[in-house]
């Protein structure tokens, strides 16, 4: 199929399985991740109505940003080093992967430079795996009042990768393990925070995800292809 047809048959998924649950399809936002893909599939994507770009490594992304327009808008998804983030801090609208409060000190120092706010999420490693960056869900909180403190930094929720499993349904615990502790970190009312998204779900596990409260989902494979 083309990108166009799977753009199409993704986002009818989509819908069908938030009809299903009860949910607003409109609450819902689709993030295009596009490592390792080449700018003329990207743009396919973009006319195929898709507009939010996720890139897991930072060279890629500026390069990449360089080849669209302003109607496009970018999400840095992956691992964040600290003295990277002067060169992303004004080209993204989100950051995915905070999750350390050395990270938390540098998008500060470089957002007060700008005179901008940036909007974050905190990264949580769900399944508790070594391979994975993120803090742990019961640190979630503790951490959430650490990172609201900084002026310019706007917490937005939480994003994971949940550990890939043959049987998705076998993740439908920590998933829903995260929609609890999204429930709780937005009970907070932390100031210099607006909690109102749960970024999880990818192309392998979306369906579980949107069921126990995603809003946000990042997919690649199923809009693109497998990657080579």
């Amino acid at each position: 199929m083309s990108i166009r047809e799977n753009v199409t048959s993704f986002e009818r998924e989509v819908k069908n399985i938030c009809d299903n649950c009860n949910r607003d399809v409109r609450d819902i936002s689709i993030v295009a991740v596009t490592k390792t893909v080449e700018i003329n599939r990207m743009n396919e994507a973009k006319e195929s109505g898709l507009t939010e770009f996720g890139e897991n490594r930072v060279q890629e992304l500026i390069e990449k940003i360089e080849q669209f327009d302003d109607s496009v808008t970018w999400h840095m998804i992956g691992h964040l080093q600290r003295n990277k983030v002067k060169y992303i801090i004004d080209k993204v609208s989100l950051i995915h992967s905070l999750d350390s409060v050395r990270l938390a000190e540098e998008i500060q120092r470089q957002s007060l430079k700008l005179f901008k706010t940036t909007d974050v999420l905190i990264e949580v490693n769900v399944g508790s795996e070594d391979t994975k960056f993120g803090i742990k869900p019961e640190e979630i909180l503790d951490f959430a009042r650490i990172i609201c403190k900084y002026s310019n930094i706007r917490l937005k929720g939480l994003m994971t990768v949940a550990p890939f499993e043959e049987e998705p349904e076998k993740i439908r615990p920590l998933m829903k393990l995260m929609h609890q502790k999204f429930d709780e970190l937005k009970a907070l009312n932390l100031e210099n925070s607006l909690i109102d998204t749960l970024s999880m779900g990818m192309s392998n596990d979306f369906k579980i995800a949107l069921e126990e409260g995603a809003t946000m989902l990042r997919v690649g494979s199923l809009i693109f292809g497998e990657r080579s």
